[in-house]
């Protein structure tokens, strides 16, 4: 965790491994009410610490996994995006490969979700063993929906959710709608 290896370079950012500097942003992430809005926990320090541990060990060189990303130009850490297998049984099939991310509040608004999950659904369709990726979010967290829609994402009412793992106690975080692009949907989007 002490030099970061760069995954995917954008004009802008670069995605890849997480380093112990990435600590106190990872934290922060993790902790933050604006962030964490329709999540039904925030993290301890150890807790952050600990996931963020997991999320470095579940990089995969075909580019699975949540990747840390950072200003190309300073190596600053902004948040994470990455694919994974979104793990509900019932919900999606097993090889369903889901896009998801997070972005401290400093960065909102300067396009960094949108270019970063842009560029790793780009490796991930370009390298042909994928044909469709999912996200999902609770029904009212706009702001991930909306990049959604800038990627070219399509809703899909028939899939949403009532999400398995938020408590009870949150009934407002239960429901989920479900965004698709598959891999002739965003190469059609591409310019020649």
């Amino acid at each position: 965790m002490s030099r970061r290896v760069a995954i995917i370079e954008t004009p802008r950012l670069i995605l890849g491994t997480w380093i112990k500097a990435d600590r106190d942003l990872f934290r922060e992430i993790n902790a933050d009410p604006k962030v964490m809005e329709f999540f039904p926990f925030r993290r301890s320090h150890a807790e952050a610490d600990a996931f963020l541990d997991k999320l470095n060990g579940m990089i995969t060189e075909d580019g699975r996994g949540f990747f840390a990303v950072a200003l190309k130009n300073t190596d600053e850490p902004v948040g994470f995006c990455g694919l994974s297998h979104p793990n509900l049984p019932g919900k999606f099939s097993d090889d369903a490969i889901e896009i998801g991310w997070r972005l401290a509040t400093r960065f909102w608004g300067n396009g960094y979700v949108t270019e970063a999950a842009s560029a790793l659904l780009h490796q991930t369709f370009a390298r042909g063993n994928v044909d469709c990726v999912v996200s999902f979010a609770v029904e009212k967290n706009h702001r991930s929906t909306n990049v959604m829609k800038r990627l070219g994402m399509r809703r899909r009412q028939e899939m949403d959710f009532s999400h398995p793992r938020v408590p009870d106690t949150h009934p407002h975080l239960k429901r989920h709608v479900v965004y698709t692009i598959s891999k002739d949907e965003w190469q059609a989007r591409r310019p020649a």
